[in-house]
């Protein structure tokens, strides 16, 4: 054995290791001096002294024309995609089953009677059931109604455009003394009993434009306008002095019908009357000024449509001298 009991392999591997250990040290510590050299010249390349950013040569360090080029902002924009509300849940257990209320009710049993039958247009059924009662008011528009439903007896206002009502009766208006206006318009009422409007004392307005009516009943004494447009009505379908009683209408309104002339006579009272379109030929010098009456004046009477029928107005010098304006149609 060798001295101090080491034998000789063993003082090899010790002084490999020492030989190592001294390479390994020079070169961690080359490698801290070559990272100081290494940055010194990256910044030799730059000349701090004139990199002052000034509005000159802004433009020469970016170009702003295609700025929009240097980010392409469509990734960043969060795409939203717009689609239709989710399903309702199909799940059985969420909805009741037909006849079953929310709470849990059960189905009423089968040896139930059937319920009620549906309502039908002008069966006696009251009108609220059919139409729309907003107090006073009655509204029946576009309803398919093919007779006048029951009333309330408080009805004020009733409207009903827009239905297939072919007849009016007595009995459609029996005890309702409130009955303001009524408005018919843009049915097919053909017919309408002599005294279907006679006994409502408050009626003001009459409104039956676009129908097909052929005659006109008897009109209550306190009506204000009466509007009958764009029906078939004749002069043979007017009651002789139809109109002298009525001291309160101011509007009286029978264009496109087939009247062969002007109704009279016509009272003090009317403001407007619009007889156009129709057949009238020819007309008396007394049918709106009194010729045995030199200074009479008229001045609500201020409205009067003659254009569209056949009559010559200038054949009539002496018929309008009481009028603050001479009517509507051809003088030639």
């Amino acid at each position: 054995m060798a001295p101090g009991g080491m034998c000789p392999l063993g003082w090899l591997g010790v002084a490999s290791l020492c030989l190592g250990t001294l390479w390994a040290v020079p070169a961690k510590e080359r490698r801290k001096g070559d990272k100081p050299k290494a940055e010194l010249n990256l910044y030799e390349n730059l000349d701090l002294d004139n990199y002052d950013l000034t509005l000159d040569n802004y433009g020469e360090i970016l170009d702003l024309s295609n700025y929009e080029e240097l980010y392409d902002y469509g990734d960043l924009v969060p795409k939203i995609e717009v689609g239709t509300l989710a399903p309702r849940p199909k799940d059985p257990k969420t909805f009741p089953e037909p006849g079953e209320t929310t709470a849990g009710t059960p189905k009423p049993p089968s040896g139930a009677g059937p319920g009620p039958p549906a309502p039908i247009p002008g069966q006696g059924l009251p009108s609220c059931q059919l139409c729309l009662c907003l107090g006073t008011s009655v509204y029946c528009d576009d309803a398919g109604l093919e007779r006048i439903p029951a009333l309330p007896p408080d009805t004020a206002y009733l409207y009903a455009r827009f239905n297939r009502i072919g007849a009016v009766r007595a009995a459609d208006f029996t005890g309702l003394e409130k009955l303001k206006r009524i408005d018919l318009s843009s049915n097919s009422i053909s017919w309408a009993d002599a005294d279907a409007f006679r006994r409502l004392p408050s009626l003001q307005e009459l409104l039956l434009p676009e129908n097909l009516l052929t005659a006109l009943p008897e009109l209550p004494r306190s009506l204000v306008r009466l509007d009958a447009r764009l029906n078939r009505i004749a002069s043979a379908g007017l009651r002789p002095e139809a109109f002298r009683d009525l001291k309160q209408l101011q509007f009286l309104h029978l264009s496109d019908n087939q009247l062969d002339f002007i109704p009279v006579p016509l009272p003090e009272s009317l403001r407007s009357l619009h007889l156009q379109n129709n057949r009238i030929q020819t007309m008396h010098e007394d049918t709106f000024c009194d010729s045995h009456e030199q200074g009479q004046i008229r001045r609500a009477l201020e409205d009067i449509r003659l254009d569209g029928n056949p009559i010559n107005l200038s054949l009539f010098p002496n018929a309008f001298f009481c009028l603050p304006r001479l009517p509507t149609g051809r003088f030639s």
